[in-house]
């Protein structure tokens, strides 16, 4: 079967999920309301697993394997951080937790600013080397871990509830107006992707290759982490952090799509990002009556597909 059929046959499922959050139940005299509270949850979904389904497949084309997703630079760890020291340092009832609109923009300023002066000091180095990258990432994001629980151990507990939230990915609160903020954000760095779609593609054949073909691999890399950053500041931002989540939307349409063109294949990933987590959803919503949350269907999949890899590939 043909790339273009499997992708239009992904579509039109996306099409039919969607098409059953929004208008199961409608009435004449109910839908207005019902449209109201659906439809930004349609798109926060929409919207999450675009930005972690394209940032997680340019991110493993520039450090060239394929286990890897950004969640490993610490930037889930990071968001967690935030809202733990606003939480400490202002308390609860601040409008840095309480404005939805200025936690959003607080928290995507300071996840982009902080991976861009890490990422730019960075490669300042003359032999820098993404690996070493990833594992400045991986201490952090373990630093990071440590210190947001030594302050939850801290707070009260009543104002912990309000911490917990920004613990798991949600997306049945999302804010209608912070999602359609998020829509130029992310429609920006899909576009730059898709500028960067060709070099990308010679990425493929190793650094060395990329180079001698002309591909600068250092501001390339630069560049990309830079729109991986604001992508998943922006997600985790609105929902919340997502684990694992690229891992497996990744791999799924690598298996089903044989193209290795960026520009079809971040397109590709998307719908099928979005096909999977409006199913999710519509199986915590319907099978277990939010009796559990997606993310955690995702850690449990992504965390056992991930360790069937590690076998899978024995070093």
């Amino acid at each position: 079967m043909r790339d273009g059929l499997k992708l239009s046959l992904v579509a039109v499922g996306v099409l039919l999920v969607a098409g059953y959050f929004l208008g199961h139940g409608l009435t004449a005299d109910n839908y207005a309301y019902f449209l109201s509270r659906r439809t930004p949850k349609v798109l926060s979904i929409a919207l999450a697993a675009i930005a972690i389904s394209a940032s997680s497949l340019v991110f493993q084309t520039i450090t060239n394997n394929r286990i890897l997703t950004p969640s490993i630079l610490g930037f889930d760890s990071l968001y967690v951080l935030l809202q733990t020291l606003l939480l400490v340092i202002f308390g609860s009832t601040s409008l840095f937790l309480v404005n939805a609109y200025l936690n959003f923009a607080v928290s995507v300023a300071l996840m982009t600013v902080t991976a861009s002066v890490l990422f730019t000091l960075y490669f300042r180095r003359h032999r820098a080397n993404v690996y070493t990258l990833l594992l400045i990432g991986i201490v952090l994001g373990s630093v990071f871990g440590s210190v947001s629980q030594f302050f939850t151990l801290l707070v009260d507990p009543s104002e912990f509830a309000v911490l917990q939230d920004a613990m798991f990915a949600s997306f049945n609160n999302a804010n209608r107006d912070l999602v359609y903020i998020s829509v130029p954000v992310l429609g920006l760095c899909l576009l730059a992707l898709y500028r960067y779609a060709n070099q990308l593609d010679v990425c493929l054949l190793g650094e060395d290759n990329a180079t001698s073909l002309g591909v600068d691999m250092r501001g390339l890399t630069l560049k990309v982490m830079v729109i991986i950053a604001i992508m998943i500041a922006v997600s985790t931002a609105l929902v919340g952090p997502v684990l694992f989540f690229g891992l497996i939307v990744v791999s799924l349409a690598r298996q089903m799509f044989v193209s290795y063109q960026h520009r079809f294949l971040i397109l590709a990933t998307s719908v099928l990002a979005v096909f999977l987590l409006l199913t999710g959803q519509y199986v915590v919503e319907q099978w277990f009556g939010f009796e559990t949350t997606v993310s955690v269907i995702i850690n449990f999949v992504g965390g056992s597909y991930f360790l069937y890899l590690l076998t899978k590939n024995k070093f």
